[in-house]
């Protein structure tokens, strides 16, 4: 009895200390919970909002989007200006992390992809149809491919912008620092301030080429006319007077058979014509060939035409390069084809939109040790400093770093001198170890992506179509043919055996869709 009694007294205390202990427990683990969730909320960074710099802002040189960050920041030449959150591909249909720049601008746009879907102020960075643009953004990455900014941000930065802004899509947050090196871009102070004057004086000279090239063309084409018309009537008057002679011929023959007075006659009076017809024809001759020898040449006109056609061309190529001088230039050195790119805005606009850029210049760069990765850098010349240019850089992908990536590059000395004294503000040079994407054409200045990046939203869109555009045209830009530059497909990283899609190596036998955005 006793020991039952012991034991129910020990079975109410255990339940009594054994509920106090779960409440204990129960206590402990939610402050455990809370105090885990305040550190979470200390350690997790504050999601991007939007902000502008507390100074005068200027014109953004560059935009840089962190998908990592989800943020999307403009720079001018002193420092960033505006901030906002964005929204980035979702996985599957990722924002292509690279580097580009805007093609064109659209305050209305509207999707002929996505059921006509409205993106306002929309700015494109490739005509496949990535672009940044006003929209929804839930907080985290959620587009199709394009970047989405807050809808009023967008609108207040359309007017903002211009073609040809440097767009970097970094995976990474990434910054400009400022940087200075040798290989960079040195303009010569006298022939930078010459250069407007310059390209006045040579586009005058081109138009007076040009003008005298088509009189000269017109000219030979007359003299050609004329000369043809004469010859056909120098050949009819002398198959007229070849026939006189011989009827004047065959009357001498009759005079000299005639028998009988009346025959005589007869003859004699055929010979008096014949004689008369052959002199007049004599007569026609003589003056139809003195008038051609009066005449121009026909072959002396063609080749002055010719001459003033080279001219006209040569005049208008200086004309051309002279006028690209007064422009910022972009210098794309890739790793992957041992080349040197330069392009720059030529301002002339395509009738299916955008605007054509020069690429003129295009040669092999040496790189030391090609076969180690080198990263991805951009270099820009943000503003002037005294007679030289002040630099900055934003490393998007890196092995090197930005200085020895520098060290490893010979850059042509006739292509730094062809380019460098007119470098302006604006100016860029990137190095990668990225082949020019297939999305860079006539109507793009530099399209690289990275493929040790996902590319989905890239990749899923149909490739903007090739297009020939021949050399040496009337403008005297000589754009050369674009095509793909990339034909074979890579369907994973090279480097990091990634088999997932990448962008800027996949191609498709498809026609292009005008438009295609998310």
């Amino acid at each position: 009895m006793i020991n039952r009694l012991t034991m129910a007294q020990s079975t109410v205390a255990m339940r009594r200390w054994g509920l106090a202990a779960m409440v204990t427990l129960a206590a402990m683990a939610a402050l455990t919970a809370l105090t885990a969730d305040a550190a979470a909320r200390q350690a997790r960074p504050a999601a991007p909002t939007e902000a502008t710099a507390p100074r005068e802002a200027g014109e953004p040189i560059m935009a840089i989007v962190s998908i990592k960050s989800q943020q999307v920041t403009f720079y001018d030449a002193d420092g960033w200006i505006l901030r906002a959150p964005v929204s980035t591909g979702t996985t599957g249909r990722e924002t292509p992390a690279g580097v580009f720049a805007l093609l064109e601008k659209d305050k209305d746009h509207h999707s002929s992809l996505y059921d006509d879907a409205w993106m306002p102020n929309m700015q494109r960075i490739t005509w496949n149809g990535i672009a940044l643009h006003g929209g929804p953004l839930p907080g985290y990455a959620a587009s199709h491919g394009c970047v989405r900014m807050p809808f009023d941000f967008a609108e207040k930065l359309f007017d903002k912008t211009r073609i040809g802004m440097r767009v970097i899509i970094s995976p990474i947050d990434a910054a400009p620092v400022e940087f200075s090196h040798p290989a960079l871009l040195v303009p010569n102070a006298q022939a930078v301030a010459a250069a407007p004057a310059r390209a006045e004086t040579l586009a005058r000279e081109a138009a007076e080429a040009a003008t005298a090239a088509d009189e000269a063309k017109k000219a030979a084409v007359t003299v050609a006319r004329e000369t043809a018309s004469l010859t056909a009537s120098l050949r009819k008057l002398e198959s007229l007077k070849t026939r006189a002679d011989a009827e004047l011929a065959f009357a001498d023959k009759a005079l000299a058979a005639a028998k009988t007075e009346q025959a005589t006659a007869r003859a004699g009076d055929l010979k008096q014509k014949a004689a008369a017809r052959a002199a007049e024809l004599g007569t026609q001759l003589d003056t139809a060939r003195a008038d051609a020898k009066s005449k121009p040449d026909a072959a002396a006109a063609k080749d002055a035409a010719k001459a003033a056609a080279t001219r006209k061309a040569d005049a208008a190529k200086a004309a051309s390069e002279a006028k690209l001088a007064l422009e910022p230039v972009s210098v794309y050195i890739s790793r992957a084809t041992q080349k040197l790119y330069v392009r720059r805005d030529t301002h002339k606009p395509w009738p299916d939109g955008g605007e054509v850029f020069d690429a003129t210049i295009e040669v092999p760069v040496t790189i030391r040790d090609p076969d180690r990765r080198i990263g991805t850098h951009v270099f820009t010349a943000m503003a002037q400093n005294g007679a030289g240019l002040r630099w900055s850089v934003v490393t998007i992908d890196n092995s090197d770093d930005a200085r020895d990536a520098l060290d490893r590059i010979t850059i042509p000395q006739d292509v730094l001198d062809r380019i460098g004294p007119t470098a302006l503000p604006r100016s860029s040079i990137i190095v990668s170890d990225e082949p020019l994407s297939g999305e860079t054409n006539y109507r793009t200045e530099f399209v690289a992506v990275l493929n040790n990046q996902p590319q989905g939203g890239f990749v899923t869109r149909r490739p903007t179509a090739d297009v020939n555009v021949a050399s040496g045209n009337d403008d005297g830009f000589g754009f050369g043919f674009f095509f793909q530059r990339n034909p074979a497909p890579q369907t994973g990283d090279p480097r990091t055996g990634d088999p997932r899609r990448r962008g800027g190596q996949v191609y498709r036998q498809v026609q292009p869709q005008p438009g295609w955005f998310q």
